[in-house]
């Protein structure tokens, strides 16, 4: 409960467990409740190494603000941020500010399927309903407080958080997420249906009916970025979907993303995840065992 966890008081916990010869595919790294007051507080999702991982972060008082792929987002009391990592983002206090706020820091192939599958659905910034929240913070509680904590015990503790997550985005008692309007929904599935071919923003608000400056400011709007940035996003994300579910080169990634050759995609790539698109697939496949 969030409560309890409150009451319990601020701490911070590093779980240094031994790896278990069973694979466990949800497993807590480090958890902890703290608040930031006027300091140097700034995490950047390209300079936290080359691993996968994933971080649950829920704001209790005060705010921090995200810079998600050029996305701004301000983190206000009530809100949970999902990242996965590495990835092209940065979050950080103001200056002057305070920021509180509960967190858990996840690796294991479950885990971060499920946290793509939400980002992918719902973004890097939720509001969700309060027994998940409860759910999640109970999770964070046992971590930080349970003491001899054993990996199936931080496992469990792991994938309860993760699995709150997912029913407070999938559930069908989750209160329902605004769909588009029906004209951007008509571009958003034009621009899925066309990666592969090139894409601009006089064709989409075509699609969608609009004149190109109406249409950006609504698409803009409804989806918290540029048309060209969630063009560019969403080839991105299909090229991490054909790194690990196929064994295509990059030539052919390329061709099948809308990339103009395999060269552009590798640099662009590199900027998002700091890594070379094969470096990534290596990386994202030995984490299935982890």
């Amino acid at each position: 409960m969030l409560d309890d966890l409150i009451a319990y008081g601020h701490k911070l916990r590093v779980l240094a467990l031994p790896k278990s010869a069973v694979p466990l595919h949800a497993m807590a790294i480090s958890a902890g409740y703290e608040q930031r007051v006027n300091e140097v507080y700034s995490w950047d999702g390209l300079q936290r190494g080359t691993a996968p991982f994933l971080v649950l972060q829920h704001t209790i008082a005060g705010q921090g603000r995200l810079d998600y792929a050029g996305a701004q987002h301000r983190l206000t009391p009530g809100q949970t941020m999902v990242l996965s990592l590495p990835h092209a983002h940065r979050y950080w206090l103001e200056r002057g500010q305070s920021w509180e706020y509960f967190w858990i820091v996840l690796h294991g192939r479950e885990a971060l399927r499920i946290a793509r599958e939400v980002i992918d659905a719902a973004g890097p910034v939720l509001t969700l309903p309060e027994p998940v929240i409860d759910r999640m913070a109970d999770a964070c509680l046992a971590l930080i407080d349970r003491p001899g904590i054993l990996p199936g015990e931080a496992s469990s503790a792991a994938y309860a958080a993760i699995v709150a997550l997912h029913d407070g985005v999938f559930s069908t008692n989750a209160e329902p997420r605004p769909a588009l309007p029906p004209a951007i929904a008509r571009a958003v599935a034009y621009v899925d249906a066309n990666l592969a071919s090139a894409i601009n923003v006089e064709r989409m608000a075509s699609v969608a009916q609009m004149s190109r400056a109406h249409f950006v400011r609504q698409f803009s709007a409804a989806l918290g970025a540029s048309p060209s940035v969630f063009v560019f996003e969403r080839r991105l994300e299909r090229v991490e979907r054909l790194l690990l579910a196929t064994d295509m080169s990059v030539v052919a990634i390329a061709a099948a993303t809308g990339f103009a050759n395999a060269n552009y995609l590798a640099k662009a790539f590199r900027r998002k995840h700091g890594l070379a698109p094969l470096e990534y697939r290596v990386a994202m496949r030995s984490a299935v065992g982890a």
